[in-house]
């Protein structure tokens, strides 16, 4: 490990070398390329060279026991630089997994609601809005492509692209199965019903990284069912692609434009076609999604909100630490919860790695 640190330090002091050039500053494409691999390299190299002064701050505090009158202060010193030092190697360790390729991606998430008739329809909604919150914090943005709603204001299903950096790295814990226990608004008695939504969970991949046949695709247009006044009663903007060889089915409806719609949907056929296409060619992605802490599958129960109970327990962790406030979770706080997969994440891939 400390073999390839040394030459990742080298490169990074490389790169800022040529970064200061003027002949950089010329080639904005070059310029573009180096920045990003030196904030990619740069949280490494600067972990490691604080690994470093910890070690040379034990030597020094080892050369002070011999001074009699030292001695105590240079224990305290050794001691801390030792648990620095510690805690450094863990860091770099984590720092240096191998990172998901998806992670920068924005994202598309699909919501569909489940067992509970009308009460899972409902939850589904609640999913949406918490995650619309959760955006808000962190700055990205939400484009809704395709949702079937029901008339008491729940959403059968609904399709929606989130925009912004690192979208992907926080949402793909997301995907499974959330089950909701409370007492639906539709409930004279006063019982508690169980109830269910799936989350899907998928990289926006452009055209770069997978192209489409057209000649694999079926295009219908047709009228947007939901609101819009009387410009969706006069156009077929709507869009239908059917990939024919799988029978995979994607409709976008939210943007006035046939062709912005058309563009939408072709970027989410992409995703899911790419999506399996990797599943089936690498069984790397499965060991991927399971060291996410759970297979990432829909139909796998991932969470549990329990509103008599005031909790959100989430079933990847475990203790005490797999437990949340309802409140601040459902109104968009997913940081901690996420936070906590993050680390456990991390702890798998390590132990996995020592154990290789």
């Amino acid at each position: 490990m400390f073999d390839r640190l040394k030459v990742l330090k080298n490169q990074y002091e490389e790169i800022c070398r040529r970064l200061e050039m003027p002949e950089t500053y010329a080639d904005p494409a070059l310029y573009a390329k180096l920045d990003k691999e030196s904030r990619e390299i740069g949280p490494v190299v600067e972990a490691y060279t604080a690994y470093e002064n910890a070690c040379n701050a034990m030597n020094e505090a080892l050369e002070l026991m011999d001074d009699p009158e030292m001695r105590e202060l240079a224990q305290d010193e050794y001691k801390d630089a030792k648990a620095l030092k510690e805690k450094l190697e863990n860091d770099i360790r984590i720092l240096l997994l191998p990172k998901d390729p998806n992670d920068d991606k924005n994202v598309i998430m699909e919501i569909r609601g489940g067992v509970g008739g009308e009460e899972g329809m409902l939850f589904a909604y609640d999913l949406f809005r918490m995650y619309s919150m959760y955006a808000e914090r962190k700055g990205w943005k939400i484009d809704v492509v395709n949702i079937n709603e029901t008339e008491l204001g729940g959403i059968k299903e609904i399709s929606f692209v989130v925009e912004g950096a690192g979208a992907y790295s926080r949402l793909k814990f997301e995907a499974g199965g959330h089950r909701v226990q409370r007492v639906p608004v539709t409930e004279s008695g006063g019982r508690i019903h169980t109830s269910a939504a799936t989350v899907a969970v998928l990289p926006q991949v452009e055209e770069v990284d997978f192209k489409l046949d057209m000649n694999d695709l079926k295009i219908d247009t047709y009228r947007s069912s939901g609101a819009g006044g009387q410009h969706v009663n006069k156009t077929e903007s709507a869009i239908r692609i059917t990939h024919i060889p799988t029978g995979v089915v994607v409709e976008c409806q939210d943007e006035r434009s046939q062709y912005k719609n058309k563009d939408r949907a072709m970027q989410i056929l992409r995703s899911k076609l790419y999506e399996e296409e990797q599943r089936k060619q690498n069984a790397a992605v499965a060991a991927e999604r399971k060291s996410q802490i759970g297979s990432g599958d829909r139909s796998e129960r991932i969470r549990t909100y329990n509103f008599p109970q005031n909790r959100v327990t989430d079933h990847r962790l475990t203790g005490d630490n797999k437990n949340f406030n309802i409140s601040n979770i459902i109104n968009g706080d997913l940081d901690p919860l996420i936070d906590a997969l993050v680390t456990a994440a991390q702890a798998e891939k390590l132990a996995m790695q020592q154990e290789a």
